[in-house]
């Protein structure tokens, strides 16, 4: 999966008062006010501010407070990227790898990715690693592949620990090792990652790498299901029809733990 994210704060080096309208367009933003964080962050990518200049990038392609216009976030991306700013490097080369704004070029899409990467930006690192995992743009090289998805993963990319996690399963790269891809695919399910959840539920089902456990195997289905995800469905069916009413309940108990705990941490951002 390819990432594209608003600029945080925390981006920002200088002092709020020398860029007064960032902070009140990320909260319009937040609250999906987007024609007002259009508003605040105009003028401030009009004079340079290279994150601005990556967030009016995110409205225009998503057409976000303001109409769609692929042209127009591509034009805003290269401004920021050409500053230096890691996100619009790896939305640029979003834009050159699935075509959009541009004419699809994987070369280019690796060249944006690797300045992302090389600066830090954990989506872009991960997705050179699918570059490399596949040889788009790039000489196929799963060894690469391994050092961006590791870089990114320990990092906290759920979509890195997810790709990891494959390697590790199949033995692509690595001797095949599947507790540790279990370990990878916890971490990126634990985030909320609907495929991740969807693989370690697999893992619980089938007892490769955990202990089998159907309780365990239905409850990460069925967050995978939640999120949309056509095989969480599909498995959360299936081993449903195989448990207990006291193993169903079982699910339900830990399924409210979860939501608990996920509201517990929205309410602490």
């Amino acid at each position: 999966m390819r990432i594209r994210s608003l600029a945080p704060i925390f981006l920002l080096t200088a002092s709020l008062g020398a860029h007064a309208g960032f902070p009140e367009g990320m909260q319009a933003a937040q609250r999906g006010d987007y024609a007002t964080a259009y508003k605040e962050w105009l003028p401030l990518a009009e004079q340079g501010n290279s994150d601005a200049q990556n967030n009016l990038g995110v409205l225009f392609e998503r057409g976000q407070g303001v109409q769609r216009d692929l042209g127009k976030a591509v034009e805003w991306y290269r401004k920021a990227a050409d500053q230096g700013n890691a996100s619009a490097q790896n939305n640029l080369g979003v834009c050159y790898e699935r075509g959009l704004g541009v004419t699809q070029d994987f070369k280019q899409a690796a060249e944006w990715y690797q300045r992302g990467a090389h600066r830090g930006d954990v989506n872009a690192q991960n997705n050179l690693g699918v570059l490399h995992e596949r040889g788009q743009g790039v000489a196929q090289d799963i060894k690469l592949a391994l050092n961006w998805y590791r870089r990114a993963a320990e990092r906290g990319s759920r979509q890195a620990q997810n790709n990891l996690g494959v390697l590790y399963e199949r033995g692509t790269g690595v001797p095949q090792d599947v507790a540790t891809a279990a370990r990878w695919y916890r971490a990126a399910a634990e985030q909320g990652h609907a495929t991740a959840q969807n693989n370690l539920g697999v893992l619980y089902g089938q007892g490769r790498g955990v202990p089998q456990d159907l309780v365990q195997a239905n409850l990460w289905f069925s967050l995978a299901a939640a999120a949309g995800n056509a095989n969480g469905t599909q498995n959360r069916d299936a081993t449903a029809r195989r448990m207990s009413d006291a193993q169903r309940a079982q699910v339900e108990k830990l399924l409210a733990e979860w939501q608990a705990r996920q509201a517990s941490r929205s309410a602490a951002r």
